[in-house]
């Protein structure tokens, strides 16, 4: 017996020896290597984690979810059968990238001389309370027939406000009153790895809400030169999972706010293959905010060329030695060339030159341009930070616009004198008055119209003898008036005879 109490004695004092050599080992070595721990800290990265800055594990997206998807409608529209010219000419595509539901309207290129009747689904965001939406120039491009349906279920017949293929954003309106819509965010502020949701009513399923991350910003896909010659393309990239139908919803924050308008993905199938593309809300507000004041956009231009992003290093070095110039990608915009009569060119940039900032943003690429571009109109005066021969130049600049010139800028002046709410007739009451089209006066304003005697209702047709036959049309005839009156003539929609009332434009 007492033999086993020394024997159980003499192991447990052997163990109790061992681990305190091992211990004292263990800390010997460590203070002789180069640890991760040798300071005793945790490294800045894991740190960030453990003091309470990393982002929560979770997330909850209820109160932005909830708040966000009653401002989300359903867009159904139908477009007439129609005879198209022979000889067209079937459009190119990129098979990597689409509009949501873009083929679902049908292509007349190449195709038949009778396109059949089309219907189509899309998607819009209410934006006031009194029902305009936001939507995508797609999805209402020469439809003949728009209806709206909310949440609750209910559906209105809408109307085309107007349109812009540059940014495929468009603008309608329904009749009604206290609807809910959605708050602008700012797209300025977006980080990548953002959390946001895509809502919309993608292959003609109910409203549907799907959930991703911000994985790139300032994308130029390529996608909107299908519709227009001067597409303005600054996408945010998501993961969030869209498809056809989804064109025209909303892109929102976890805070519930409004910070795109979802238009393409990136598929080789044309459904969702793990990339989707919004356009910018701050973009949205500027193409809005024209189309509902002036009917038209108000598009500024620097009057530059520079090369596409990702251009191939050797032509990026042949390019840069022919301008005899040092820079590599990211440096900002290289300046290939300068447009004559165009704003760069009176402001004094040069071609060579490297644009670095653009009214204080520093830019790093053409979508980052396009963007900043996008915002402003005509006449608006900002400055450019160019470096040339190694030097920061900051130079001011009056942007123009199309044909190098402040016209349109000039034009608007003329319309905000004439005052009234303006938009194009819609095709049936166009072709019920025998018009190949015209601008409705829908209000009269408190402007020069207002005061004239001309009344609600009015149709206009003639500018100055120029026929105009859709508010943009309206608009370019302005530019060209020149004394101190305009001569409006036109109709009114089911009386005979046509009317004519010279406007002094100095009242």
């Amino acid at each position: 017996m007492n033999l086993n109490v020394k024997n159980v004695l003499t192991i447990i004092g052997i163990s109790a020896m061992t681990t305190l050599a091992s211990i004292w080992g263990y800390s010997k070595w460590m203070k002789s290597t180069d640890s991760f721990y040798s300071d005793g800290r945790l490294p800045a990265n894991y740190a960030s984690f453990m003091n309470g800055t990393a982002p929560s594990a979770t997330v909850d997206f209820t109160p932005a979810a909830s708040a966000a998807s009653p401002a989300v409608v359903h867009i159904k529209t139908k477009t007439n059968a129609k005879r198209v010219e022979q000889g067209s000419q079937p459009r190119q595509r990129n098979p990597f990238f689409d509009f949501f539901g873009d083929d679902m309207f049908g292509d007349a290129f190449g195709g038949p001389r009778i396109i059949p009747e089309q219907r189509a689904s899309g998607s819009g965001v209410l934006i006031t309370g009194d029902g305009y939406i936001v939507t995508n120039n797609h999805v209402v491009k020469d439809a003949d027939d728009i209806s709206v349906t909310l949440t609750n279920k209910k559906t209105y017949k809408a109307k085309v406000i107007g349109t812009d293929p540059s940014s495929d954003l468009a603008v309608i309106k329904i009749d009604a009153a206290s609807l809910p819509y959605l708050v602008y965010g700012n797209s300025d502020d977006l980080k990548l790895g953002q959390w946001v949701l895509a809502i919309g009513y993608p292959l003609s399923l109910d409203v549907t809400i799907t959930a991703g991350i911000i994985s790139a910003k300032n994308r130029n896909i390529d996608i909107n030169s299908r519709q227009s010659d001067k597409p303005i393309e600054s996408f945010i990239q998501t993961d969030a999972a869209v498809n056809q139908g989804n064109s025209g919803g909303a892109l929102v924050n976890t805070n519930g706010e409004l910070i795109g308008i979802n238009s393409a993905i990136m598929s080789p199938t044309g459904t969702y293959a793990g990339y989707s593309y919004a356009i910018p809300v701050n973009i949205v507000k500027k193409v809005v905010t024209d189309i509902v004041k002036f009917g038209t956009v108000q598009r500024a231009y620097l009057g530059i060329s520079y090369p596409k992003d990702g251009i191939a290093e050797e032509e990026l070095k042949k390019l840069t030695d022919e301008l005899n110039v040092k820079y590599k990608e990211g440096d900002g915009i290289i300046i290939t060339d300068v447009l004559e009569g165009g704003a760069a060119k009176a402001a004094g940039i040069k071609k060579g030159d490297i644009l670095v900032k653009f009214n204080g943003v520093n830019i790093k690429s053409s979508g980052e341009l396009q963007e900043q571009v996008a915002k402003y109109k005509p006449s608006d005066k900002i400055n450019v930070v160019v470096k040339r021969g190694g030097k920061d130049l900051i130079l001011d600049v009056v942007l123009k616009g199309k044909l190098g010139t402040t016209d349109m800028a000039a034009s608007s002046k003329i319309g905000t004198k004439l005052g009234g709410k303006l938009e194009t007739l819609d095709k049936a009451t166009a072709e019920k008055n025998d018009l190949e089209g015209g601008v409705i006066i829908k209000e009269l304003g408190d402007g020069i119209i207002g005061k004239s005697r001309i009344e609600k209702g009015f149709v206009i047709t003639q500018v100055n003898d120029t026929p105009v036959n859709t508010v943009e049309e309206f608009y370019e005839a302005l530019k060209k008036v020149t004394g101190n009156s305009v001569k409006i003539a036109g109709v009114y929609p089911g009386y005979f005879g046509n009317y004519a009332f010279i406007l002094n434009l100095n009242e």
